[in-house]
């Protein structure tokens, strides 16, 4: 089976993508989100914006895929905990310490793998499945025949980019901005340009 999944960063964005036929959207908030010079979700739209999309039958997604710092995980454990409390159907997370904490406090909320996670071969799949990720989102990198070989191999949802921005260095590999202008993508500020991704899914 196979969903689109679509990026959406304003309420028009939503409606375009719900509209013309996206199966899932995801989206983040102000908060822990890869795309920190995006316009974004404050906590008080998010309500908003996941009930427009079950409404309609569309799944959504929450993008908490940076790193977070010590001091910064209480606040992190807050944005996804109101996120479920509006009924979010999954959370996209990159640091592993964050994604290990919700997987052990909401059981029932399918947490997947950011791509920031460098996932590009079977055996970190397979890591993944056993850790209790629902989906892990594959390198972008990775050939027709690879994503083909973990899927075949693997019980994880798996997701693929169809079409964006590949990093200039190995996806996920995100030292290299901040080596170079001081902005991290791990942590939302990557030095390239922003581009719309849309992303397909295996189940």
């Amino acid at each position: 089976m196979i969903d689109l999944l679509a990026p959406v960063g304003d309420f028009e964005c939503l409606k375009a993508a719900v509209q013309n036929g996206a199966d899932s959207v995801y989206f983040g908030s102000n908060l822990f989100n890869a795309r920190a010079f995006a316009h974004n979700f404050s906590l008080e739209e998010l309500s908003q914006v996941i009930e427009y999309a079950k409404l309609r039958g569309v799944k959504t997604n929450l993008t908490l895929n940076t790193l977070i710092k010590d001091n910064e995980f209480d606040k992190a454990i807050c944005l996804a905990s109101k996120a479920y409390e509006f009924g979010i159907d999954a959370i996209i997370v990159q640091d592993l310490g964050l994604a290990m904490k919700l997987i052990e406090m909401f059981p029932d909320l399918p947490i997947h793998a950011s791509t920031q996670m460098s996932i590009h071969n079977l055996n970190g799949a397979l890591e993944l499945q056993k850790l209790g990720f629902k989906r892990v989102v594959l390198a972008r990198e990775l050939s027709i025949n690879e994503i083909n070989h973990i899927c075949k191999n693997t019980n994880i949802e798996i997701e693929c980019f169809v079409h964006g921005a590949l990093c200039i260095s190995y996806s996920g590999q995100c030292l290299f901005s901040s080596m170079i202008g001081g902005r991290s993508g791990n942590r939302g500020k990557c030095a390239r340009s922003l581009q719309i991704t849309l992303r397909f899914i295996r189940k």
